[in-house]
């Protein structure tokens, strides 16, 4: 089981006064942890008040509940981000109950298997709306909240998979593209002062993973597939969130940072 680095009643206080919206961010049945949880977990430990964002109500709120149980400050918040009145209803409701937004963690995402050949329509526009166009939805509803406040930090979620990839081509080119969109809103923003960020996972295991088919066989395989042969978690990815929405990050945007374990700088033949 993926461990708990994330130690709740953490002294960690650099996001203290800010409010944090995070995507994806409930509570997902299964083995370990997933990255939006974390990162909620992580923020609200280090000081956030954090609207916790699912298309599931049940699952936000069991985040909610493992916050506040440790004497954070959440809220719970049920939208589709594919749709921009929902994103647009969510920054609201995150303004409303605490006055400004700072903080803008986009988790949301899905796979998409198969070449241009093999895979169908309906997979190329479902990795379109979920891993792009949920970034462009939460993100157009809360920058005018960030420019209000003159400063902001957005997090996107790619993946490795955008650099290498590896047969899930519409998941590889959705993931490209979020790296490109980071690269874009960064220089469309800063005159604003908000710094855009994107975090590109390797082999991480959650609650998704666990459930897609994995035994321990693949999971080792998984492990010891990059250099520092140790399994990544969704606390590794949530950390380095932490680390790129912090003040100590405030001259470091339109950045991709791999947290994969060095599995990129690995060629096929080592």
């Amino acid at each position: 089981m993926s461990t708990n680095t994330g130690t709740a009643g953490s002294t960690d206080s650099r996001l203290h006064g800010l409010v944090a919206i995070v995507t994806g961010g409930g509570s997902q049945p299964g083995e370990g942890v997933a990255t939006g949880r974390a990162a909620a977990l992580v923020f609200a430990r280090s000081g956030a008040k954090v609207l916790v964002v699912d298309r599931d109500l049940h699952a936000a709120d069991i985040t909610v509940k493992e916050i506040v149980s440790e004497g954070g400050v959440a809220a719970a918040y049920e939208a589709d981000l594919t749709d921009s009145a929902s994103a647009a209803a969510m920054a609201a409701r995150a303004h409303e109950l605490w006055g400004r937004i700072d903080i803008l963690d986009n988790n949301i995402g899905a796979n998409g298997a198969g070449s241009v050949v093999e895979a169908a329509d309906d997979v190329w526009q479902r990795v379109i709306d979920l891993n792009i166009g949920t970034i462009v939805n939460a993100s157009k509803a809360v920058i005018p909240f960030m420019a209000a406040e003159g400063s902001g930090a957005i997090v996107n979620l790619a993946s490795v998979s955008a650099t290498r990839p590896r047969g899930l081509t519409p998941y590889s080119m959705a993931k490209g593209a979020v790296i490109s969109l980071t690269r874009a809103m960064a220089i469309d923003h800063a005159p604003q002062g908000i710094r855009v960020n994107c975090i590109a996972p390797g082999p991480i295991y959650t609650p998704m993973v666990a459930g897609a088919g994995m035994n321990p066989a693949l999971r080792e395989r998984r492990r010891t597939s990059t250099p520092l042969a140790i399994e990544g978690t969704g606390w590794d990815v949530a950390h380095a969130a932490l680390y790129l929405v912090s003040p100590q990050a405030r001259y470091i945007t339109g950045v991709m940072i791999p947290v994969d374990g060095g599995g990129s700088i690995k060629s096929p033949q080592s």
